[in-house]
């Protein structure tokens, strides 16, 4: 089996806090691609237009290893990498900062606002955590070892270190880091607490909401009772599991959906983003036992849900 190629680093800066999009040239056993433009225009035309590959290439935006323009003319070689920069989408400002809960030369603990993306993704771009972090502490190699949803406030971790990444990721992976969210639903009285919910959940491409289905379960989640005055209530949420929407889910089949949740129970129609109304969901604790020094971290986030409690 042919082994794969190590991917050289970028020849190309980032460009506000987001890396050059890199391009390995894939095997050709057709011989369609007599060069290497043959090849770009076949795979970027549809997504940006023909035009604008062409204009790319003209303007000398793919680049080799080397930091050198790749010509359109030049012989297809399976293996090259190019990078280029995409152009970015106009993004609406998130009008709320990311916090530094904690710092050191390992990681970075965030408090990520709501409305601000984790890591760039579809068309949120600069208007993510890691892009604004990354500016903003100059830090220019610094990965997300987790995500938060978008719409979901509260702590996230960041590795400083390309070479530290994989064993941060490796306790999330492996389940050795234990969450606690907070979340303000309506109060009923008829739903015994606390409960531990376990259900199917699958998320389906391009479908905005996760739903629950018959068969092995695959999420589970702890709700407790902090607090509440009349007919809200302030709640406890601890996942055993990380399925996509999966707090929000169980929340909903509860018959207790999170305050302001644009999908559950009722996916709201698109339109404008209203940073008044946040899904009132936060991810407040966050422990592990820290991979290389082996002291215990346990890290709580600054920001306050509005409600009860």
């Amino acid at each position: 089996m042919r082994r794969r190629t190590k991917a050289p680093a970028s020849p190309l800066p980032q460009r506000d806090g987001v890396d050059a999009v890199r391009v390995r040239l894939p095997e050709d056993p057709g011989g369609v691609w007599a060069t290497v433009g043959d090849h770009l225009r076949d795979r970027y035309a549809a997504a940006v237009g023909a035009g604008r590959v062409e204009r790319m290439l003209r303007d000398g935006c793919f680049v080799g290893a080397d930091g050198r323009p790749a010509g359109g003319d030049e012989p297809y070689a399976a293996g090259r990498f190019l990078w280029f920069h995409r152009e970015f989408p106009v993004e609406e400002r998130v009008p709320f900062e990311v916090g530094v809960v904690y710092r050191d030369e390992r990681i970075v603990i965030a408090d990520k606002p709501h409305f601000l993306a984790t890591m760039p993704r579809g068309r949120h771009v600069t208007e993510t955590a890691l892009a604004r972090l990354r500016r903003e502490l100059g830090l220019p190699a610094l990965q997300p070892a987790h995500r938060l949803d978008r719409l979901t406030a509260g702590l996230v971790l960041f590795v400083v270190r390309p070479e530290d990444r994989g064993a941060y990721q490796t306790l999330f992976r492996d389940r050795r880091v234990s969450k606690a969210y907070e979340a303000v639903a309506p109060y009923d009285p008829r739903v015994a607490l606390p409960v531990t919910v376990r259900s199917r959940i699958e998320k389906e491409r391009g479908v905005q909401a996760a739903r629950e289905v018959p068969g092995e379960p695959n999420a589970e989640s702890r709700v407790e009772l902090l607090a509440r005055a009349g007919g809200l209530a302030r709640y406890r949420l601890v996942p055993v599991t990380g399925r996509t929407h999966q707090l929000r889910v169980h929340m909903n089949a509860l018959g207790l959906p999170i305050l302001d949740d644009p999908l559950y129970p009722v996916v709201r129609e698109d339109g404008p983003e209203d940073f008044g109304r946040p899904l009132r969901l936060l991810a407040r604790w966050l422990e592990f036992t820290d991979p290389f020094s082996g002291v215990e971290r346990r890290f709580e986030s600054r920001l306050r849900l509005s409600g009860p409690g």
